[in-house]
């Protein structure tokens, strides 16, 4: 299998029943969050999902559900109580028109479901899947519905919806021959290795073995940055075993940041967190809502230091955050609330968008959380609910 080269380098680059909102100022600040944040105190909540009566989910707060055109959200569903064998779904938001993209997944989990997210600006709908024992990554055509595997024996890791590229891996708790994270190109076909697990022990497997116990490496997690030119993953030594549940099948921490233009490594990061990247795909935003430089992991100051944490993303323009959060501490919680919030990005002040009991939903062996995301235009989050005996995604939008 070929490796990355300088060709494909720069293509890589160049293609490119809820409580009311409720507002909440931190002490007073020069900034001026009011203005962005004025349209989410009254912001309109409703249930994304026609049929209400199963689990409709989507996958992570790395990738939002709804195509960059705002044409369509993607979500899947299913009507088993663990929520770990369903479907896929599109909704057209124009008509409320429902279509089945993909039937009969199992999922590792219901906590990121098949990690069914959009590629190729909208044109493709990308997922794993575990069929007779392995696992496929699998690409849809929305204009024709056609479906093609991508890869087999290896899972998705997290691509850029505007962009070309499915992030693909070996399975963690056992991956086998696959260890290296490698590219797929989701319009040719065409796969590439973008960066070794040899590679990465090569330069920080001192650290590798100390914290994880070993030099045996699979590269974990891939979280391509949106205009393609970096990736974060997860080290990770695999068990060795055939069960993928249980978060003991094998030992993970950290984040290795690599440059895919330069093909070279940026920085380790020891912490794995909740990271996201940054709209302009320069730093990492984590729990705790602040950004990090991968290369000096210098942090810069938290967003509205008074806001919950827990998987915060950035709004498209860089102006506001959100997060979601059990706040059951919280003056404004109870037992068993989460909330979602959404924070400026230059003054401590920002907004209850929904609260919420999150522990009911899919009876997975892992549990799922609302994991919330700006659509590309910023003026609509989407998120999980477990409120009840079904997972409800749920679209909270600005007015």
């Amino acid at each position: 299998m070929p490796r990355l080269n300088h060709h494909l380098a720069f293509v890589l680059l160049a293609v490119l029943s809820f409580v009311d909102p409720m507002p909440i100022r931190a002490e007073p600040s020069k900034g001026d969050g009011a203005g962005e944040l004025k349209g989410w105190r009254v912001a309109v909540k409703n249930a994304v999902a026609p049929d209400q009566s199963r689990h409709s989910l989507h996958a992570y707060f790395n990738a939002c559900p709804e195509s960059p055109d705002g044409k369509y959200v993607l979500y899947y569903t299913s009507d088993a109580a663990d929520g770990e064998t369903g479907d896929l779904r599109v909704l057209e938001r124009a008509t409320g028109r429902e279509l089945i993209i993909a039937r009969d997944i199992r999922t590792e989990d219901a906590h990121r479901a098949a990690c069914q997210q959009w590629s190729g600006g909208g044109k493709q709908v990308l997922y794993h899947n575990l069929r007779d024992g392995r696992w496929f990554v699998h690409a849809v055509d929305i204009a024709t519905g056609r479906n093609r595997v991508l890869a087999q024996d290896r899972q998705l890791g997290f691509g850029s919806a505007t962009g070309r590229w499915a992030p693909v891996y070996g399975c963690h708790w056992n991956p086998g021959e696959y260890r290296n994270l490698e590219l797929i190109d989701v319009i040719s076909g065409e796969t590439v290795v973008a960066v070794t697990a040899a590679e990465t022990v090569a330069l920080y497997g001192e650290w590798i073995e100390q914290k994880l116990g070993s030099r045996d490496l699979t590269i974990f997690f891939p979280v391509m940055s949106p205009d393609e030119s970096k990736v974060f993953f997860k080290p990770c030594v695999p068990g060795g075993g055939q069960s993928f549940r249980g978060m003991s099948v094998s030992k993970r921490e950290g984040k290795v940041v690599y440059d895919l233009r330069q093909r070279k490594f940026i920085g380790l990061i020891e912490q794995w967190g909740h990271p996201s990247w940054s709209p302009d795909s320069v730093a990492i935003f984590e729990k705790g809502n602040f950004l990090q430089d991968p290369a000096t992991k210098k942090k810069h100051p938290p967003f509205s230091p008074s806001c919950f944490s827990d998987h915060p993303t950035m709004a498209p323009d860089g102006k506001l955050f959100v997060t979601d959060a059990d706040v059951s501490k919280r003056p404004f919680g109870r037992p068993g609330a989460w909330a979602i919030g959404v924070g400026s990005t230059h003054s401590d002040e920002f907004v209850v968008v929904d609260l919420f009991d999150n522990g009911y939903g899919a009876k997975s062996w892992r549990h799922n959380h609302p994991h919330p995301a700006f659509s590309a235009d910023a003026k609509r989050i989407y998120y999980n609910v477990n409120d009840g005996p079904w997972t409800r995604l749920m679209v909270a939008e600005r007015r």
